[in-house]
């Protein structure tokens, strides 16, 4: 198998494109300093992921954007500390801060000139959009939580995805190739549809599973790279043979 073998990348988001984690950080600041108890960056962020995996499953309708003030609210009740909701809906807006990755620009201009570029993420529509203009290019196609009223890893997302790209663009399963970072979110599902995939391996210098929880087992993937600059390198290198 080779990356030249497809014709479109379908990526996850945040993560992988965007350093989603940065910004989580930085957007649950105010909440740890109410906090009465020092965590550490890994704690901080094993509490979101759990958290915000529970409220998904909960209210999979619920816009992304929204559904982070919930979970503001959530984890202040856990850490026994009391916020407004203008402190949770601030968290909530504040995706459109959130960073893209120093290496996500240069490589999805290069990818363009190769593949139709797709995303599946967990976002809303409007907060997807402020990402967009970081990212600097224009998407063959968006396919959100908020279009499936759904949140991955649910079947749904990626029923959905399949279906758009084979009604949108004439392309079949083993057209894709997946690219995501989270292996709970995505690598997972994308294992149960027999879909190939890319492990943008973004955590490997640390230690847990950062923002998002770990699957139960170990999914497979076909290609593994610690950046999207190693991907693109991957690519340059199968094309000079």
């Amino acid at each position: 198998m080779k990356l030249t073998d497809f014709k479109v990348l379908t990526f996850d988001c945040y993560g992988t494109l965007i350093d989603w984690e940065t910004g989580i950080l930085s957007g649950l600041q105010p909440l740890v300093a109410k906090a009465d108890f020092t965590a550490s960056r890994g704690q901080i962020l094993e509490i979101f992921a759990q958290t915000e995996s529970a409220q998904q499953d909960e209210t999979p309708a619920t816009p992304y954007s929204q559904l982070l003030s919930i979970v503001y609210r959530r984890i202040a009740r856990t850490w026994g500390v009391t916020v407004t909701n203008e402190e949770a809906n601030t968290f909530g807006a504040s995706i459109p801060d959130w960073p893209e990755f120093s290496d996500s620009v240069s490589a999805l201009q290069y990818l363009k000139k190769h593949y139709k570029l797709v995303i599946l993420s967990n976002v809303d529509r409007i907060s997807f959009r402020a990402s967009n203009t970081r990212l600097q290019v224009a998407f063959d196609a968006v396919y959100t939580a908020q279009d499936v009223e759904s949140y991955k890893p649910s079947p749904r997302n990626f029923e959905y995805m399949l279906r758009r790209l084979r009604d949108d663009f004439a392309l079949e399963k083993a057209d894709v190739l997946h690219t995501a970072q989270s292996l709970f979110h995505d690598h997972a599902p994308a294992n149960r549809f027999g879909l190939a995939s890319a492990w943008i391996d973004r955590l490997r210098a640390e230690t847990g599973s950062g923002a998002t929880k770990r699957p139960l087992g170990m999914p497979t993937y076909d290609f593994r790279f610690d950046s999207m600059a190693a991907f693109v390198g991957a690519h340059q290198k199968e094309l000079l043979g």
